[in-house]
């Protein structure tokens, strides 16, 4: 199922890197915003702060919208830039949510462990280990929450809880997914954030959620079945089937294959 899904990935990445670019460039643009303009407003705190807030929000409303969008290339399909516009109005509360979740992990990581730690006392090494544990925790799970969103659910409450069982129900494939995000934001650093970059991201996770979600399909329809041997050759039959395979020609040249 790993070498599947990131196959998968890479095809439908390949197929829409046009879209993918502009949707990173977009969020670079966007980025630039709680950058760049707050250090222009150093005379006025207050609207300082303000820029800065809602120049970040603004960038998880738009990771948000991206998300959304980028579902229909996780299922074959496509997506204009007219639909991603049209999914800022859906996109807009989950991704206030995001940040505010993201907000209170970066507080905890820079504010509360320090605290912690500084008290110099076993009580307070025990209480900064179990806050750190936590923001690995919420990291692992949270990275599926806008695909959640984008497949699952509506509802932020039924949306968190989903990604606890996710995690909690599949750890090593957490594990496994965050550490590709890394390498991904990484390689993205050399190619200026153009490609894969947060988009790319955002459609692995989505890719990565949809092939596991055939797991649970396949417990349903058979509930005493062992839930440690999935058959997923089985299960990603129809789905190689679509995304089939392809010569290093085709990829450069595919009008010649």
């Amino acid at each position: 199922m790993i070498g599947f899904l990131l196959k998968k990935t890479f095809f439908d990445l390949w197929d829409n890197l046009f879209r993918v670019a502009l949707l990173n460039i977009g969020f670079i643009a966007s980025a630039a915003i709680p950058v760049f303009i707050p250090p222009l407003l150093q005379s006025w705190p207050v609207l300082e702060v303000c820029t800065l807030g809602i120049g970040i929000l603004w960038c998880f409303v738009y990771l948000a919208a991206a998300a959304l969008s980028l579902k229909s290339v996780s299922d074959y399909g496509s997506f204009g830039f007219s639909d991603f516009f049209m999914q800022l109005k859906s996109a807009w509360p989950v991704g206030l949510v995001m940040g505010g979740l993201v907000f209170i992990i970066g507080i905890l990581f820079q504010v509360a462990i320090p605290f912690y730690l500084n008290l110099g006392s076993v009580l307070g090494l025990l209480l900064a280990a179990v806050i750190f544990w936590t923001i690995v925790l919420g990291i692992l799970s949270l990275q599926f929450f806008l695909a959640i969103r984008a497949r699952l659910d509506t509802k932020i409450s039924k949306i968190i809880k989903k990604c606890l069982l996710i995690f909690f129900d599949n750890p090593l494939f957490c594990i496994f997914s965050l550490m590709c995000c890394l390498v991904s934001l990484a390689l993205s650093v050399f190619l200026a954030f153009l490609f894969p970059g947060p988009a790319g991201i955002l459609l692995y996770l989505d890719e990565a959620l949809r092939l596991r979600l055939f797991k649970y399909d396949w417990l349903e329809a058979n509930p005493d079945a062992n839930r440690r041997k999935i058959p997923w050759d089985v299960l990603l039959i129809d789905e190689r089937e679509k995304t089939g395979t392809r010569s290093f020609k085709n990829f450069i040249f595919p009008w010649k294959d």
